[in-house]
């Protein structure tokens, strides 16, 4: 009582016109910030969207000659010579799909492994920690590395198994550039898993285990159903992050401008060409060709973000 007395006199003298008075500065000055802070996101929110048209107003007007000379037509295109002329996005295209996409079927088992077993059995303790740290310096490995790993490791495994199945032995090539690509996007699919997985409710899980549910009963039934939004979005984050790598893939993707017949055979990903060509395209249509390609990298992009919310969405409505 003593020390409230002392404040509410603290507060007469400071504010002669009484407590409302004190109260009304104080909802001023918050109301202030309020509006700064809203102004402020709202900003940053209108920055981002003008960066991004920005990069496809760029695209666009960069792209312009080869839209111009091909039109819808390079994107069905398998044709890319430039010594003719010739341009065509499709062998690209393809390439980056079906690595992609490859990539991403032989990483997902891995990852949701790695993110049930951290985020469920291996909580705590130092096979935890170990385990994490492993994970996460994946994640921080430079491409460059993958890539050096996948010549001097993969590629002649590669070759020695394409040897035994009698097929080409290249070693480079859509089937390597997957495994390396696969590597790579396992930490990012397991760490938002993993975080989504603890945040299941733990009433959720003791109600399974009282009505005598077994651990991996929970696990299937329980955890994967309630996380499964979560767990999606790291799948997706991956698939994006695979679409758009560029040293690891170029290095051992074998960079052949033709549509691949099999997942062996050499091929080119819409991000390597514009690697392996772009600092050497003199010509006006070429230069404006590949920039295409990188508009059409754009795209795709997109529609996978647009796919990938549809998805999360239909998910988390049906959890």
């Amino acid at each position: 009582m003593g020390q409230a007395n002392g404040l509410s006199r603290h507060l007469a003298n400071a504010y002669p016109g009484g407590i409302l008075q004190f109260l009304n500065r104080n909802t001023r000055a918050i109301g202030l910030g309020d509006r700064v802070f809203t102004k402020a996101i709202l900003v940053c929110g209108i920055a981002i969207v003008v960066l991004l048209l920005g990069i496809f107003v760029t695209l666009m007007i960069e792209s312009l000659p080869a839209i111009r000379a091909f039109g819808i037509g390079f994107i069905g295109s398998k044709n890319w010579d430039p010594v003719a002329g010739a341009f065509g996005g499709l062998p690209f295209l393809v390439g980056t799909l079906i690595t992609s996409l490859l990539a991403l079927g032989l990483a997902v088992p891995f990852a949701v492994s790695i993110a049930i077993l951290l985020g469920e059995y291996w909580k705590r303790g130092p096979h935890a920690g170990l385990l994490r740290s492993a994970v996460d310096l994946l994640a921080g490995i430079p491409s460059v590395i993958y890539g050096f790993w996948g010549l001097m490791v993969l590629v002649p495994l590669v070759r020695t198994f394409e040897l035994k199945i009698h097929v080409a032995p290249y070693g480079v090539g859509i089937f390597t550039a997957s495994i390396v690509l696969a590597v790579m996007i396992i930490p990012y699919a397991a760490a938002l898993g993993r975080e989504v997985i603890e945040l299941v409710p733990a009433d959720l899980k003791e109600a399974a285990y009282s009505m005598g549910a077994t651990r991996s009963e929970v696990v299937r039934r329980v955890i994967l159903p309630h996380a499964s939004s979560g767990i999606l979005a790291g799948i997706l984050l991956a698939l994006g992050r695979a679409v758009g790598e560029t040293m690891a893939v170029t290095m051992v993707i074998g960079n052949s401008n033709f549509l691949p017949k099999s997942i062996f055979s050499p091929a080119n990903t819409m991000a390597s060409v514009i690697a392996n060509e772009f600092t050497e395209a003199t010509d006006e249509i070429h230069l404006a060709s590949l920039v295409e390609i990188g508009l059409l990298l754009f795209a795709v992009t997109i529609v996978i973000n647009i796919v990938g919310r549809y998805i999360i969405h239909r998910a988390s409505v049906e959890a």
